[in-house]
């Protein structure tokens, strides 16, 4: 599983990073040039070719582009290069003229770190993290995000009661009854899910008007299915997914499709031709909130979470997850029985 990348576009979803800026384009006229060629490279979603003609336009500016840095650090992820993601970050830092656009680089700075740390584990990682979360809130000791990422951090050192702190900070900050809050009021009650591959956070309503909330699901098992009914192979894995849910009926397992259908009343007809009776939720296509934060590219796409929330399994086509769904309702059961024996012994 490509497991650093998701939990960082995980946390990354809790609170959007980067502002956007205007008029802050290159000022040569060749750079302009290849700066407008790599815009036109973004809107294909060519990413790594917007990438490179971003690094070549600041480069042609004179390294003081602060939009193409901006842009160069946004697609380093996606395109393996880490030094110039950071070359970037220090970059933006050193041109910001504003506390805000100081802020915003730090924070970019930070997130960079922190991936890199989730990636190689590496303690160094984190630690120059810390610091540039922690300068952000020298200045301004309420940044949210910027205190709920150092929280991350915090628990990556295994500083855990730092952490909590911190989370808790977050806690009185977020409104209530947003799903951030009840994900951060899980941190900072157990900073060590900081440390896991959580699965998003989410609330959605299905079809059927129930409403679900992965923070709330807490003690029960989630299987995630992406899918379409335009989707060949998925119609395919629907008796395999049809079975799966009736076999483990009343089971502390909740079964939630997902479909990347535009056409709401074709899907409404089909679920309801093809007796799909739990949980439906259309997401509208790739481009979809739960599809782009799973960062799904393609379906059939099924995610195992597991009762605190952490995402165990991953698999593209219709692949066989009997086995490890077995296990975790076995462990989910046993929670389930643990906590009951506690609250009865109060």
């Amino acid at each position: 599983m490509r497991s650093h990348t998701l939990v960082l576009g995980i946390f990354l979803a809790c609170f959007p990073s980067f502002a956007q800026t205007a008029n802050n384009g290159p000022t040569d006229s060749k750079a302009q040039k290849t700066y407008l060629e790599a815009l036109q490279e973004l809107r294909k979603h060519h990413y790594l070719d917007a990438f490179d003609k971003f690094k070549k336009a600041n480069k042609q500016d004179g390294g003081h582009c602060y939009d193409c840095l901006r842009q160069i650090l946004s697609l380093a992820p996606q395109a393996g290069d880490s030094k110039a993601a950071d070359a970037a970050a220090r970059e933006l830092i050193a041109e910001a003229r504003s506390p805000k656009e100081a802020a915003d680089a730090h924070y970019q700075r930070g997130t960079l770190l922190l991936q890199e740390g989730i990636a190689k584990k590496k303690a160094e990682l984190f630690e120059e993290s810390d610091q540039e979360f922690k300068s952000i809130l020298a200045t301004n000791p309420k940044d949210m995000k910027a205190m709920y990422a150092d929280a991350v951090v915090l628990a990556h050192l295994n500083q855990d009661d730092a952490a909590k702190h911190e989370f808790q900070q977050v806690v009185e900050l977020t409104p209530p009854g947003s799903v951030d809050r009840l994900r951060v009021m899980r941190f900072a009650a157990r900073p060590e899910l900081a440390r896991a591959r959580m699965a998003p956070a989410f609330s959605v309503t299905t079809e059927s008007g129930q409403r679900i909330s992965m923070d709330e699901l807490q003690g029960k098992v989630v299987l995630m299915d992406f899918w379409a009914t335009w989707c060949g192979p998925c119609r395919e894995a629907l008796p395999h997914m049809k079975r799966i849910a009736q076999k483990f009926s009343g089971e502390p397992l909740v079964v939630l499709s997902v479909s990347l259908d535009a056409d709401e009343q074709k899907w409404k007809s089909f679920i309801a031709q093809n007796e799909m009776t739990w949980p439906q939720y259309r997401d509208g296509g790739f481009e979809g909130r739960l599809a782009r934060v799973f960062g799904v590219d393609a379906i059939p796409h099924t995610f195992t979470i597991d009762s605190d929330g952490v995402l165990q399994d991953e698999k593209v086509g219709d692949a066989s997850i009997e086995g490890k769904l077995k296990k975790l309702i076995a462990q989910a059961r046993q929670l389930q029985e643990t906590r009951a024996e506690q609250a009865s012994a109060k």
